[in-house]
């Protein structure tokens, strides 16, 4: 009985690990209709009787500028271009200073916070951690970093109730995505760490401040010609083509 049981739960997990191949090979080309992020955000909204519009409209790679590509890059994830999913390093540093007490700092790079918004739940959990560390390795072995950075641009949270570029762009700026400034893109950035709390469109003086952190850490990488690095379309471990 026992061991029919595992064999059983062995041949389910199989199948989950089957699917979620499956589905994040077939993202690779089709653009996600929604979120798991936006679906959990409208289920809170029902819950406390604040129901809320979800705005999102897709916008290709070669819309979204470049200005706010290389911002989100400065402000989240420096080392995007090299790591194959996860920055060890700033593991290694957050786990230091979340020992110390305070607050507590994340480590998480683009390709895990797409893993995040796009399958999972919010919250901090072992579980959920290991099943984002699944869906992260699945993303960098199957999708080239512009698709990793396409999809974040187009599913990353910029407000209540927004949700990508485009609606941040018009929310904020009354713009469309491939119209922001260095400036706008900049302060977009700035807000990621708290997007429902903190206003691009209305900045602090702190948010100010770290738009122009940004913009100096964006010239430090080199610009747009950072980009060049993000192949568009093999993976990261795809051998060079000579």
């Amino acid at each position: 009985m026992f061991r029919s049981l595992l064999r059983r739960l062995f041949k389910l997990l199989l199948w989950l690990v089957a699917l979620s191949a499956l589905l994040v090979l077939l993202l690779r080309w089709v653009a996600p209709p929604f979120t798991a992020l936006m679906i959990e955000r409208k289920v809170q909204s029902w819950s406390s009787d604040e129901s809320i519009d979800l705005q999102r409209s897709w916008r290709p790679w070669s819309e979204l500028p470049d200005d706010l590509k290389m911002a989100v890059i400065a402000a989240e994830d420096q080392k995007f271009a090299e790591h194959w999913g996860f920055d060890v390093a700033a593991i290694r540093a957050a786990l230091a200073h979340n020992e110390q007490g305070g607050s507590l700092r994340g480590a998480s790079t683009l390709s895990q916070q797409v893993a995040k918004n796009l399958f999972l739940w919010s919250g901090r959990s072992w579980l959920r951690k290991g099943v984002e560390a699944w869906f992260t390795a699945l993303i960098e072995l199957l999708w080239p970093k512009q698709r990793i950075l396409e999809v974040y641009l187009n599913s990353v949270e910029w407000g209540v109730g927004i949700f990508g570029a485009e609606a941040a762009a018009q929310h904020h700026f009354g713009v469309g995505a491939p119209y922001l400034s260095a400036r706008q893109a900049s302060l977009l950035a700035a807000v990621l760490p708290n997007p429902r709390e903190w206003s691009a469109g209305r900045p602090s003086a702190r948010i100010n401040s770290r738009a122009a952190w940004i913009r100096q850490q964006v010239r430090q990488l080199g610009g747009s010609h950072y980009l060049r690095q993000l192949r568009p379309e093999y993976p990261a471990w795809w051998p060079a083509r000579l």
